[in-house]
């Protein structure tokens, strides 16, 4: 029976989960692969032991003891960050080992670098766990769907950002509010800024997009909003319209050049993405030959993150002992088929849009607004307009039908700066029906 051997650097959550995995599934694995996956070193510079049934296990806190072992295989990066995740892998690399991240900031910055690496030493990356947690959603646009050009992505990618908007949508907290729980339950991080403005959701499109597309996209590729600015008040209004705020990522695939977007979107009740509920995700693609296929499950977590990356171990050991190397090439497209992104300009992305202007209510306020909407082309679906106290502003809604988004910063400017306009106009894209 083949034994494939393993160096682990990084013991935190998601370390646990793959030790955990390969210990509790060894068994089956066996049974499975004809593999013995047996971890044999640790680093990290924070452990001082491991748990009992890890006593065979070498903890070391210098990454040199896997590198310079010849008899490991594989080589798991799981402590995150850019530096010095970057420099361990690419010494892995040279070194002929394979290896398995669950980095996906890095990926998204120097994804090129690594697989470029990867492929003139002959190794392979997996890279499953960089996307979606436990959900298989890399395999699946890599292999399930490799019949098909991908027409889009659309997809709640940070759980975080989810359970917050949940929580604002289902019990009317305001943000603050709701961070401060999900923070002290362990949903957030003591620094939440990845996850509530975007940023963790645009590394993640930029993975999937490069896959999708075989383009090199790079993080600074994609525009980013986050969910920080979202009041109770628009949450309230996309309810009784018939939506729910969700943060998505969304690419649409139009042939010469790519959106590639996060940002709050209002999505319809109809639609399966405003389902989603809590910390979960869902990973929505379209192609031309399969249509629809929606992904859903956990997005984070010590076991679910610890499958994913012990499913790219397996995966990496059976092509090892049938000697069939990325036989699946790392990005699904061959290296020299790769292409440079020209992404959508986002004052050319073209959707429906809503609006939210506050203004004092006198006679001809609606027309003045309606005529700038008019000029800049922007058509009015629907409109509804608060109840509200004499002498007080009011809240106006505004429904529209697709606009470019150049054409409604343009009205949004003049609107804003009409002097019965009392805040600045909020501003929601809604989702695109396909």
């Amino acid at each position: 029976m083949k034994e494939i051997r393993i160096g682990l650097i990084g013991f935190g959550t998601v370390g646990k989960g793959l030790a955990q995995a390969l210990f509790s599934q060894r068994e089956r694995l066996i049974q499975r692969s004809g593999i013995a996956f047996t971890l044999t070193t640790v680093v990290d510079i924070a452990v001082d032991s491991l748990p009992d049934e890890f006593s065979n296990v070498t903890l070391t806190r210098d990454a040199k003891d896997i590198f310079n072992d010849p008899s490991i295989d594989i080589v798991v990066e799981l402590i995150g960050g850019m530096e010095p995740a970057k420099s361990f892998l690419l010494e892995a690399i040279n070194k002929g080992k394979h290896v398995v991240t669950a980095n996906k900031a890095l990926l998204s910055v120097h994804g090129r670098e690594i697989f470029t690496a990867a492929a003139l030493n002959n190794v392979e990356v997996g890279f499953e766990a960089s996307v979606g947690g436990g959900i298989p959603v890399i395999k699946a646009l890599k292999e399930g769907l490799v019949a098909n050009k991908i027409n889009y992505i659309k997809g709640i990618m940070n759980g975080t950002a989810n359970y917050i908007l949940t929580k604002m949508t289902d019990d009317g907290m305001a943000f603050n509010e709701v961070l401060k729980e999900a923070q002290e339950l362990g949903f957030a991080e003591a620094d939440p800024t990845y996850d509530v403005e975007g940023i963790d959701t645009a590394h993640k499109l930029a993975i999937l997009m490069t896959i999708a597309f075989g383009l090199h996209v790079h993080l600074d590729d994609i525009h980013v909003e986050g969910i920080s600015e979202i009041e109770p008040t628009d949450i309230e209004f996309a309810g009784t319209l018939g939506h729910r705020i969700k943060l998505l990522a969304i690419s649409r695939n139009h042939g010469k050049h790519v959106e590639a977007r996060v940002h709050p979107t209002m999505v319809p009740e109809t639609h399966m993405l405003s389902t989603i509920s809590g910390a979960f995700n869902a990973i929505q693609f379209n192609g031309d030959t399969v249509g629809d296929v929606l992904l859903y499950g956990q997005g984070a977590g010590m076991m679910p993150t610890g499958s994913a990356v012990a499913a790219d171990v397996v995966d990496i050991g059976r092509n090892i002992l049938q000697n069939s190397v990325n036989r699946v090439p790392a990005l699904s497209y061959l290296p020299n088929n790769m292409a440079e992104p020209i992404i959508t300009p986002m004052d050319e992305l073209v959707c429906p849009y809503y609006f939210r202007v506050t203004a004092l209510d006198k006679p001809g306020v609606l027309a003045r607004i309606t005529s700038i909407f008019g000029d800049h082309g922007i058509s009015i679906k629907s409109m509804v307009q608060q109840e509200h106290d004499a002498n007080e502003p009011v809240y106006i809604v505004f429904m529209t039908h697709s606009a470019t988004e150049g054409n409604v910063k343009r009205a949004i400017r003049e609107i804003d700066e009409l002097d019965v306009c009392t805040s600045p106009t909020v501003k929601i894209r809604l989702l695109i029906s396909e």
